[in-house]
């Protein structure tokens, strides 16, 4: 469990990542970490909606899906390629820091979900709670466990997307060659744009 100090300053950290980067085209070391714990290796994904008057809509999200890096690390990194490196989006520009939420996602390490038969997945997993990641051969989709409940999906649909996600058929889950992991996250966000950062439930 992280705590709400923590999670600020992860929030603040990757934002800054971005600024700095944006200025410079150097990445910020993080300094006056507040907890050992955030140098330990963890998982996490920044990710950045755009705010404006007709709603939120995503503009970038790349983390971690494994802890590969100390979490403080995996932050900074994670931000600069959500602002810059993310193929669905043009890079960052930055007038639009101003109208930017930055949201980072703590992340549990995967577990596969074991099943007797493939048709038992969606009762082995939980919308609310799981985050999942799909594999096949060289396929493979992760979505955060806060997409289902944004988008008001049940557990079929959270497993048909994140195959879609993969590139993989929406029923590819059905297939015994398919591997799924599950996970949980810590999730916290400025709750405006530059303003207080929150810890968000599911």
């Amino acid at each position: 469990m992280y705590s709400i100090d923590e999670g600020r300053y992860l929030v603040r950290l990757a934002r800054r990542a971005v600024e700095e980067y944006m200025s410079t085209g150097t990445k910020i070391r993080p300094a006056d970490v507040p907890d050992e714990k955030l140098l330990e290796k963890s998982g996490v994904f920044v990710t950045l909606e755009k705010v404006t008057p007709s709603g939120r809509s995503l503009r970038g999200c790349i983390g971690y899906p494994v802890p590969h890096l100390p979490l403080v690390e995996a932050t900074v990194d994670s931000a600069i390629s959500a602002a810059f490196n993310d193929p669905r989006f043009p890079p960052v520009e930055r007038r639009e820091l101003e109208s930017i939420v930055f949201e980072v996602s703590i992340l549990t390490p995967p577990v596969q979900v074991k099943v007797d038969s493939p048709k038992d997945l969606p009762s082995s997993i939980k919308v609310g709670r799981d985050g999942l990641i799909v594999e096949s051969g060289y396929y493979r989709g992760l979505l955060l466990p806060q997409v289902p409940v944004e988008y008001g999906w049940d557990e079929e649909t959270f497993l048909a997307e994140c195959c879609m996600k993969a590139g993989l058929p929406p029923d590819a889950w059905l297939s015994r060659k398919t591997l799924v992991y599950k996970f949980t996250a810590e999730i916290f966000a400025e709750s405006s744009p530059k303003g207080e950062v929150v810890q968000k439930p599911l």
